[in-house]
């Protein structure tokens, strides 16, 4: 309680300008800590767009997204049109040909997302949801710490004005209070 009550007035002193604030950060670190809430939003609105534009399931295994995927679902249904026509005939050949095609597109798909997922969406999810804030965790902190030393130092120094000032009278205190 005494901390807290210290730190507001050592707060209250440097905005009113009677105490000196110590500047722990340099400018291009300030400039950086602004930027970093800009950071943060266009990540995270970024890995939202990106996760919509995903067609299969997000975090679903290959197996499970390619039965999602509508190509897979063509490509399905062109080699079902091909086994009832028959390889016999040239529209037969032509469907059994595209649903392979298709096939592979949606194999290749599948393989893409799963690597935007990796590369790219789970990279911006741990700095939108987990490192920005760590970070804004860690200055906050910091800022406590730099008012705890600016108060510490602030009593220090009075009180070290106290004793050149009334050095016999701050003696006779001290001594009484053993």
């Amino acid at each position: 309680m005494k901390k807290q009550f210290n730190r507001m007035r050592q707060l209250a002193n440097q905005t009113v300008g009677r105490a000196e604030k110590t500047e722990v950060l340099s400018e291009d670190l300030l400039q950086v800590e602004k930027r970093l809430e800009l950071v943060k939003q266009v990540s995270h609105s970024t890995h939202k767009k990106l996760t919509a534009c995903l067609q299969g399931q997000q975090g679903a295994e290959a197996d499970k997204r390619s039965k999602k995927l509508p190509l897979t679902t063509l490509a399905q249904c062109l080699m079902e049109g091909s086994a009832i026509l028959g390889d016999d005939t040239l529209l037969g050949k032509m469907l059994k040909l595209c649903g392979e095609t298709e096939d592979k597109l949606a194999q290749e798909l599948i393989h893409f997302e799963l690597q935007v997922e990796r590369d790219v969406i789970e990279p911006l999810f741990l700095l939108a949801e987990v490192e920005i804030p760590n970070i804004q965790k860690q200055r906050k902190h910091l800022a406590k710490l730099v008012l705890d030393m600016d108060s510490s130092r602030t009593r220090t120094s009075s009180q070290l004005t106290c004793t050149v000032l009334w050095p016999k009278k701050l003696t006779m205190q001290t001594t009484s209070k053993r």
